[in-house]
């Protein structure tokens, strides 16, 4: 006993005891701010890999973004990615930051349909099926059930079935040989069933956007319930975003 109270004491707490207050080291790029600066526009924009950044005025996508940083290393007075990680949305156009804007970002109540804070908000099973994302993703969801995010004390926890789940999550840009394997996972999940967009890549393709090895098409069938940013998504980011989608409303 003694022993293990050493262990306590020198290595401090393992775990984050409010996911919805937690801090990350400033390394961790999350919600940029865009200042209202003059720059060159298209120095700016020409140096974003996936088309992410626009002008007239600047903005950034973080459904497209790879969070590499480029943008605010070359322009820092202009761009400044933030620690806010709760960036997770229902909504694609809220993906979309804009200069002069320093808003969190959140989800619309309006589009979230009602049986999802129904027969979710108590307990969520989830099935994740990687069409063809390169493990990056992969790893942080898994980190979500580990010791120090524990997102099992929710009752949210990833299943081996999709006849056992509730949800479906997507990571990778869906590749042409993953698109049937997606919908047939899919198609057995039972009604009512989520979709939630885990990744850059997942939700416009990333550096993968338009190439002729990938099918989407799964992605204009279906409503999707939450878009999670990240090049790869943070832990807290997910569990964030999905507390926020299946939490009981007045």
């Amino acid at each position: 006993m003694l022993d293990n109270l050493k262990i306590l004491l020198h290595q401090g707490k393992q775990y984050i005891p409010d996911v919805t207050k937690a801090t990350i080291p400033g390394i961790f790029r999350g919600r940029p701010v865009i200042s209202t600066e003059n720059v060159n526009e298209n120095e700016l924009m020409e140096l974003c890999p996936t088309n992410a950044i626009s002008t007239n005025p600047v903005s950034i996508d973080l459904g497209k973004c790879t969070f590499c940083g480029e943008c605010a290393i070359a322009f820092p007075n202009k761009i400044k990615f933030t620690t806010d990680y709760k960036i997770s949305t229902n909504e694609r156009n809220n993906l979309i930051i804009k200069e002069g804007q320093d808003e969190p970002i959140e989800l619309n109540p309006d589009l979230i349909r009602k049986e999802i804070h129904k027969y979710f908000s108590g307990s969520l099973k989830l099935r994740q099926v990687s069409a063809g994302g390169d493990n990056s993703c992969e790893l942080e969801l898994n980190a979500c059930g580990n010791v120090n995010f524990d997102m099992g004390r929710f009752g949210i926890d990833f299943v081996a079935s999709p006849r056992h789940a509730d949800g479906i999550v997507i990571t990778g840009p869906i590749t042409e040989n993953m698109a049937q394997p997606l919908q047939i996972c899919y198609d057995a999940i039972p009604d009512p069933k989520i979709i939630i967009l885990t990744g850059t890549d997942a939700i416009s393709g990333g550096i993968f956007e338009g190439s002729p090895a990938l099918n989407r098409s799964f992605l204009s069938k279906y409503k999707i319930d939450l878009y999670v940013p990240g090049n790869p998504i943070h832990p807290l980011t997910f569990i964030n975003g999905v507390l926020e989608l299946i939490k009981k409303r007045k």
